[in-house]
């Protein structure tokens, strides 16, 4: 009988393949998923109002429907089009029909997938922790770029993934079930809270919801011991950022991005990140 433990040795190449194909999807969520809430938003407006639909509105619209085409030329992507960074590169990042240019962010998110797996499996090996880290790479991937270019966090993927943070540690894949139920209702309770203070003083809004739903998953995935060094590490990569891409004050910044990549980095590094905390609290600065 074939026994899975004989691929251990090729978890890495393995994941490594298995993220570029998962990075081509990603690429079409991190596209439709925004077009899709704000057809939705459309819809319900006009069906409140009374008001007739544009044919495109009525049209279905969803992860697998309409079938992926050229945005110029209309015509369907074919099968081997899809084949992740080896069908950009054999078509020279051209449309095979109209020669319009491919943008390079697509063969790039096949290639941060297939990376980020791929660290995800070498720093945990064969495991269920593997497992995990895939999913939760998947997700953040996927918030990172929709938050950077629409400044949207959805629903419909912050709130499951705060589901499955607390069933994959139901038995403690990661942390114990306490600590990740409580990082949830933490990390959505402390940003609620300081974003109440801010609004109250200020009359501005400081932080959207989708950063609340966020962080809670975060925190049902690396439990609440987590949450100080999370708000703090993103914290400072939101605010390199923002001077990176001179951020105009008053201006909209997205933090959705500083904070999935502060999560990933504690999931994957979590033994040198806790490390790094305990040297930092006992050696203090003088």
């Amino acid at each position: 009988m074939f026994a899975l433990s004989v691929l251990s040795p090729f978890a890495v190449p393995l994941a490594a393949v298995l993220g570029l194909l998962v990075g081509s999807f990603l690429n079409v969520v991190i596209y439709r998923v925004p077009v899709m809430m704000e057809r939705g938003w459309t819809v319900f407006a006009k069906e409140h109002l009374n008001l007739p639909l544009t044919d495109e509105e009525s049209r279905t619209f969803n992860l697998m429907k309409p079938d992926s085409c050229c945005p110029k030329c209309r015509v369907p992507i074919r099968a081997w089009q899809n084949i992740p960074i080896v069908s950009y590169l054999l078509l020279r990042g051209k449309c095979a029909s109209c020669q319009t240019k491919i943008s390079i962010r697509y063969p790039l998110i096949e290639l941060l997938t297939g990376v980020l797996f791929g660290l995800i499996a070498w720093q945990y090996g064969w495991s269920w922790i593997t497992l995990g880290g895939l999913v939760l790479t998947a997700f953040l991937i996927s918030l990172t770029f929709i938050d950077a270019d629409t400044q949207y966090l959805p629903d419909s993927m912050t709130l499951p993934l705060i589901w499955l943070g607390l069933i994959f540690n139901l038995d403690g894949g990661f942390v114990p079930l306490q600590s990740a139920v409580l990082g949830a209702v933490a990390g959505y309770g402390s940003l609620w809270l300081l974003c109440a203070v801010y609004k109250l003083l200020t009359g501005k809004t400081g932080m959207g919801n989708g950063d609340f739903k966020l962080i809670a998953a975060l925190g049902a995935w690396l439990g609440i011991s987590a949450l100080p060094v999370l708000i703090f590490v993103s914290s400072l990569i939101g605010l390199v950022a923002a001077i990176v891409m001179r951020v105009a004050k008053g201006q909209h910044f997205a933090f959705g991005p500083a904070l999935t990549v502060s999560g990933w980095i504690i999931f994957t590094a979590n033994d040198s990140v806790w490390r790094a905390v305990n040297w930092w609290l006992t050696h203090p600065v003088l």
